[in-house]
């Protein structure tokens, strides 16, 4: 029957190896995703007249590296592998073993950004909106590693585009869900993020429309992908990474309305003191 479907292509997950020393095409992808994020961030401090310089860039990405690392491998244990934690609580610490988790790291990334801001006396928004056009850039090269790699493929399916997965041991034909979030959470959201950026915008807009962006996009690929073997559907619906990408929206929604609210004390403000001035004008000419 897998026949009739389209088959993995064969991809050697390593790319070369000298020794004990491998190159391997996951973090190839993620390496890539870091260097075109810096790139675009110092085109964007470049004119940014002086908000931000090369140096807070270099030292905003270094942050969020260690939250990305820190917080996805905590997320990864609290959130999928919290038996095996209760079991052997070294086991966070086994980063070789595997296991990664985009909420755990999202979590990390917003705790960088608080420590950054602080440190730099920026607004946390402002930093957030700073960061949030450079994530999709290393989101999608994650879920191509992930393809490569013949991981977190799919539910079982009979779309012409189905394919069977070499590490797959039913060997079904599935949804090809990493090629999915790559062009939704990558593309798609990169591209959205960079128009916002393109205009004016209010103060969190960009951070807001990434959460929302993320959460949605993720939670409707949810439906296609294989949940968690060990997890399953709660509610036989629902999976456990929809469960974690719904507090994602919900924020999204709330930062956009602060950032609304904010901009229009800011214009009340500019109001009343261009009011204030004109009236001062006036007794002037008296």
């Amino acid at each position: 029957m897998s026949d009739q479907y389209l088959q993995f292509p064969v991809i050697d997950p390593v790319i070369f190896s000298i020794g004990p020393v491998a190159l391997r095409w996951y973090g190839t992808m993620y390496l890539i995703g870091f260097i075109a994020a810096m790139f675009i961030a110092n085109k964007a401090a470049d004119k940014s007249n002086g908000l931000w310089t090369r140096e807070q860039v270099s030292d905003l990405l270094f942050y969020g590296f260690l939250g990305v690392i820190l917080g996805g491998r905590f997320g990864y244990v609290l959130f999928y592998q919290f038996d095996y934690f209760l079991a052997d609580p070294l086991y966070l610490l086994k980063i070789w073993q595997g296991g990664m988790s985009f909420h755990g790291g999202l979590l990390g990334v917003i705790f960088a950004i608080y420590l950054f801001a602080r440190k730099t006396k920026k607004k946390f928004l402002q930093v957030g909106d700073f960061v949030a056009p450079l994530v999709p850039i290393g989101l999608g090269m994650g879920r191509l590693g992930n393809f490569i790699n013949a991981e977190l493929w799919g539910r079982q399916t009979d779309v012409p585009w189905a394919m069977v997965f070499p590490t797959d041991p039913l060997q079904v034909p599935r949804h090809p869900s990493q090629l999915y979030e790559f062009f939704l959470e990558g593309v798609v959201l990169f591209a959205i993020l960079f128009i916002i950026m393109r205009k004016p915008r209010t103060l969190g807009l960009a951070s807001g429309a990434f959460l929302i962006g993320y959460g949605v996009f993720r939670s409707f690929v949810e439906f296609f992908r294989e949940p968690d073997a060990h997890l399953g559907l709660y509610f036989s619906f629902i999976s456990k990474g929809q469960i974690l990408s719904i507090p994602m929206i919900l924020a999204g929604i709330a930062i956009i309305y602060i950032g609304y609210l904010h901009q229009e004390k800011a214009n009340i403000a500019s109001s009343s003191s261009s009011n204030q001035k004109e009236k001062q004008t006036l007794k002037g000419a008296k």
